[in-house]
């Protein structure tokens, strides 16, 4: 799925402004540059004028300072290096433990986007690339999850 896409629904969801997205980009990394400015060209359509492409590392930023916006950061832990290459999967983990989801809550925000989901294709897309059961997570998957993710957070 395209990165601005990802970036579009959650941003929707939560109800943020460009300022807070820079923001949010920050609180993951601090050095990373970002300003009001790029987030807009983000924002656009393919088909607009000014659109940018976002890339990995930009949505990885945002998702783990979303991570730490709504969850805090482990004092305990170093800080973890943020990802350069992401996923669908790596999507769909990052978006479960900002919002704290357990299975019956994926399930739930699955059904109430009309894509129904069992709980062992669930555990398939939360496992490791190299295991039997891995499941990659595709576009209309992650773009329903989206959908429903919206649905529940915005009534």
């Amino acid at each position: 799925m395209i990165n601005n896409d990802v970036l579009r629904s959650v941003r929707y969801s939560l109800d943020l402004g460009d300022h807070h997205v820079v923001t949010l980009c920050q609180l993951a990394d601090p050095a990373f540059a970002v300003d009001t400015e790029q987030v807009k060209a983000w924002l656009y359509r393919e088909d607009e004028a000014g659109f940018e492409a976002m890339n990995d590392s930009a949505l990885a930023h945002f998702l783990d300072g979303l991570i730490v916006h709504l969850r805090g950061r482990d004092e305990s832990q170093p800080q973890r290096a943020v990802e350069t290459r992401i996923d669908n999967n790596l999507v769909l983990k990052k978006l479960r433990v900002a919002f704290q989801l357990r299975d019956v809550d994926l399930m739930e925000i699955f059904a109430n986007a009309g894509f129904n989901v069992s709980k062992s294709e669930l555990g398939a897309l939360f496992r490791q690339p190299g295991h039997t059961n891995y499941r990659r997570c595709l576009d209309q998957m992650l773009r329903n999850f989206l959908k429903g993710l919206s649905l529940r957070l915005r009534g």
